[in-house]
């Protein structure tokens, strides 16, 4: 998938994760909701860290150009260390394994230990690379012809706002984790749900995902889970923009809404 609809599908999942809270008599405060969504949004762009053309490359400048280079190396030779023979030979990192379950829980409770141990400073900087993500991803076309500084000052400026309103008391900075110390620990779970959203997605394309690495899957450690091929498609066609696009609108919405108590 390309990156709009990743981020799409971030969003969606939060949102549907916040009606499912809700119906389970455990509902989000209203700003868990909409951090969790934009967090969860961003999240859905950063498994692509292994691609050196991926929206996220470009989001934070040279740091991040770098970082991708850095991962995508590293992706390949953790690959050709752990290959089977069944897997095949390739030149690069893509879709390897930052593409995995295992890659998605040990960012996001690293991102979660990180928010509980380092205070402020630590949930706003989680705060604006997933706000700049967002962004990227939620509202490329402006992102595309905004210089770099601006999207960042908006990233900046939202997670500031958000992390304000997250402290005040009642509005969910203990949301789901409620001990003393435990504070902003759900920050992992949407960093979570993103990962596993984006290589879904990825899943349902041509080349398939490696979500289950490092578990064996026949003479394959790699192996690329996916639908039947006849019901793939390719990143950037039609099926993603005019159903898959719309549909996680759809199903946002109305996930927000049932959260919110709306209906």
């Amino acid at each position: 998938m390309m990156g709009p609809a990743h981020s799409l599908s971030g969003a969606a999942a939060w949102l549907g994760v916040g009606a499912a809270a809700a119906a389970a008599d455990h509902p989000m405060p209203w700003p868990v909701l909409v951090v969790g969504a934009l967090i969860c949004a961003g999240a859905a762009l950063a498994p692509d860290l292994d691609h050196k053309a991926a929206t996220i490359s470009r989001a934070f400048g040279p740091v991040s150009r770098t970082l991708c280079e850095v991962v995508d190396k590293l992706s390949y030779a953790v690959y050709k260390a752990t290959r089977k023979p069944g897997d095949s030979r390739r030149t690069g990192g893509h879709r390897t394994l930052t593409h995995t379950w295992l890659w998605a829980v040990l960012v996001g409770g690293g991102a979660a230990v990180l928010a509980a141990a380092g205070g402020r400073w630590a949930v706003l900087a989680i705060l604006f690379v997933h706000m700049v993500l967002a962004v990227e991803g939620l509202l490329w076309r402006a992102a595309r012809v905004s210089s770099d500084v601006l999207v960042w000052l908006l990233g900046a400026t939202s997670a500031w706002i958000l992390a304000g309103v997250l402290d005040k008391p009642g509005n969910g900075s203990d949301w789901l984790f409620s001990a003393p110390g435990q504070e902003y620990l759900w920050l992992g779970l949407p960093i979570v749900l993103g990962a596993l959203v984006h290589d879904l997605g990825d899943a349902l394309t041509v080349s398939g995902c490696p979500i289950l690495w490092p578990i064996p899957v026949g003479r394959k450690r790699w192996y690329p889970i996916g639908p039947p091929k006849a019901m793939r498609f390719r990143a950037g066609s039609w099926v993603e923009l005019k159903v898959l696009m719309p549909a996680f609108m759809v199903l946002g919405g109305v996930g927000g809404a049932v959260a919110l108590n709306v209906f």
